[in-house]
C-alpha cells in the first residue's frame, strides 16, 4: 500500500502518473552484472543460461530471474556474477573508470557498487569501500573477495576518513542512505516507515556526507551521487545545495545514462537548468525501480591536501611472514606480487602503499588478504593461501590447477565441503576450477583433493 502523501507528491510530478502507479502495483525486476574482471565471464554466462536481456545503461548488465540462476550456481561461487538491481548499475557507469584510478565508495556496503567499480579498475588502481557498519561492511568485504577485488574495506564515518584522506581520490561513489521510495516494490518495510519529514532528514544527512566527499577529491576529480528515491529534497534538491555551497563544482553530462530522465529544474526553489543533467530511473520507464544519479566535477583550484602519514611495518620483514609467502608464490604461481606486505595476527595482506597509514581508522581489510602463516605441533612453520588470493588470480596465474565442468560431481562435493577423487591431481595446493573458473583452494595427496574451500561458503 503505497502512502497517500507520497502517491500525491508523485501525481503532481508526472504527467504519466497513471502508467506509474500502474508499475508500481507488478512485481519488482531482478538483474546480474557479470565480472568483467574476469576474462570469458560473459561469455560463459550467457552459453549457460541462454540469452538474457540486456540492461540499456550497463554493458555488463542483465535482466535476470532468480528462479532460474540463483546464489548456488557455480558461477556465483566462481564470481562471475552479482545478483544486483538494473537502476542500481547507473552509478559505476555515470563516469569513465581509468584502469589506474583511486577510487572511495563511501556508503559501500553490501558491495554492488565496489565490485561494479572494482571491476572496471586495473591491477594499478585503488579502491577504498567504506560502510559506517562493521557488520555491513563485513558483508561487503566478503562480496568484493568473491570478485576477485583488491579493496581496503573500512568501517568509518566519513568526517573521520576527512581527516586522514582529505584530496586524495580521483572519483568518489556517495550511494547515499535515503528514504528508499525506489524499493517501495520490493521492501514493504520501506513504505511503512514513509513519511515526509523522513524524506526531508535524509536529505540533511546526505548533504552531510556529500560535504565530506568533497573534502576527499583531488582537483578534477569526479563525485556519483546517487540514491534509490523519488523524492525531490533528496536528489536534485541535495545536489542544488551543493553546488550553491562549492561554486568550484559542476555537474557534467552521463552519456552513458542518455536513456534515462533527466533530472528537473522545477524540483527545486532556485531552478537550476543544470539540473536537467541528472538522470532518474522510473519504473514504468526504464525497467527498474526507482533511482537517481548525478555526477560532480572539481574544477577548481587546489584543495588542502592532507598529508597520509606512512606506513611504520617493514614491508620486506612482517615478521618473516613474507619469506613463507615467497616461497609459496615461486612454487605454486607465475606471478610475483609486490606491494606493501602487513601482518595481521597470523594474516598476511598485500596493501596499497599509496594508502599509508591506517592507524586509529576502523578497519575490516587493510588491503588483499594473501594466507595466513601456520606453525604447526612440531613447530614446523607454513604458509596457507586465502580464497581471497585465489580469487584475485585467474587460472593461468597458478601452475597446479584441477578443472571439472560446473554441472559435474566434482563442483557440487567441492561446493558442499566433500573431497575429490582425481588420480591426475598433482601433490601440493591446487586452483580447484568450475569450467576454468576459480572457485578456491584445494590441496591434493594421492589421488585426492582436500577441500579448502571456506566452511561458511559452502552448500549443504
Amino acid at each position: 500500500m503505497l502512502p497517500e502523501d507520497f502517491k500525491k507528491r508523485m501525481k503532481n510530478m508526472l504527467d504519466d502518473y497513471d502508467d506509474f502507479i500502474k508499475a508500481m502495483e507488478k512485481a519488482p525486476v531482478s538483474g546480474i552484472r557479470i565480472n568483467e574482471k574476469k576474462p570469458g565471464a560473459k561469455e560463459a554466462v550467457l552459453d549457460k543460461f541462454g540469452e538474457l536481456k540486456p540492461v540499456e545503461w550497463c554493458g555488463a548488465g542483465f535482466y535476470a530471474d532468480k528462479s532460474v540462476i540463483n546464489g548456488k550456481h557455480p558461477y556465483h561461487h566462481a564470481g562471475l556474477f552479482y545478483f544486483q538491481e538494473p537502476s542500481a548499475m547507473t552509478a559505476a557507469e555515470a563516469v569513465r573508470i581509468e584502469p589506474d584510478d583511486k577510487i572511495l565508495d563511501l556508503c559501500a556496503a553490501p558491495g554492488g557498487k565496489s565490485t561494479h567499480a572494482g571491476a572496471k579498475l586495473g591491477r594499478g588502481g585503488l579502491l577504498v569501500a567504506n560502510d559506517i557498519s562493521a557488520k555491513r561492511s563485513a558483508v561487503l568485504a566478503e562480496n568484493l573477495e568473491r570478485f576477485g577485488i583488491n579493496a581496503v574495506v573500512l568501517a568509518e564515518f566519513p568526517e573521520r576518513l576527512e581527516d586522514r584522506l582529505g584530496g586524495f581520490f580521483d572519483k568518489i561513489i556517495v550511494d547515499a542512505p535515503c528514504s528508499g521510495e525506489g524499493m517501495f516494490r520490493k521492501e514493504e518495510r520501506a513504505a511503512i516507515d514513509w513519511s515526509i519529514a523522513h524524506t526531508e532528514s535524509c536529505a540533511v544527512r546526505q548533504s552531510a556526507i556529500l560535504r565530506s566527499a568533497a573534502k576527499m577529491l583531488a582537483p578534477g576529480g569526479y563525485i556519483i551521487y546517487s540514491t534509490c528515491t523519488f523524492a525531490p529534497c533528496e536528489n536534485e534538491g541535495v545536489i542544488s545545495r551543493f553546488l550553491n555551497e562549492n561554486p568550484d563544482f559542476e555537474l557534467v553530462h552521463m552519456p552513458a545514462l542518455d536513456m534515462l530522465t533527466p533530472g528537473a529544474a522545477e524540483y527545486t526553489e532556485d531552478g537550476r537548468k543544470e539540473l536537467s543533467e541528472c538522470r532518474r530511473v522510473f519504473p514504468h520507464r526504464n525497467g527498474g525501480e526507482g533511482h537517481f544519479a548525478a555526477c560532480l566535477h572539481f574544477n577548481g583550484g587546489s584543495p588542502e591536501r592532507v598529508k597520509i602519514p606512512e606506513n611504520a611495518a617493514d614491508a620486506e620483514n612482517a615478521g618473516g611472514a613474507v619469506r613463507f609467502y615467497r616461497e609459496f608464490e615461486e612454487k605454486y604461481l607465475t606471478v610475483r606480487l609486490d606491494g606493501g606486505f602487513e601482518l595481521f595476527g597470523n594474516n598476511l595482506y598485500l596493501c596499497d602503499k599509496r594508502i599509508g597509514s591506517l592507524d586509529r581508522i576502523k578497519v575490516i581489510r587493510p588491503g588483499l588478504h594473501l594466507g595466513e602463516i601456520v606453525t604447526s605441533a612440531r613447530g614446523r612453520t607454513r604458509f596457507e593461501p586465502s580464497y581471497a588470493l585465489a580469487h584475485y588470480l585467474e587460472m593461468s596465474d597458478i601452475k597446479t590447477v584441477v578443472s571439472y565442468e560446473c554441472d559435474g560431481e566434482e563442483i557440487a562435493a567441492y561446493l558442499s565441503g566433500g573431497e575429490i577423487r582425481d588420480d591426475n591431481a598433482p601433490d601440493g595446493w591446487c586452483a580447484v576450477c568450475a569450467d576454468g573458473f576459480v572457485l578456491g583452494w584445494g590441496k591434493a595427496s594421492g589421488g585426492v583433493v582436500k577441500n579448502k574451500y571456506p566452511k561458511k561458503l559452502r552448500e549443504f
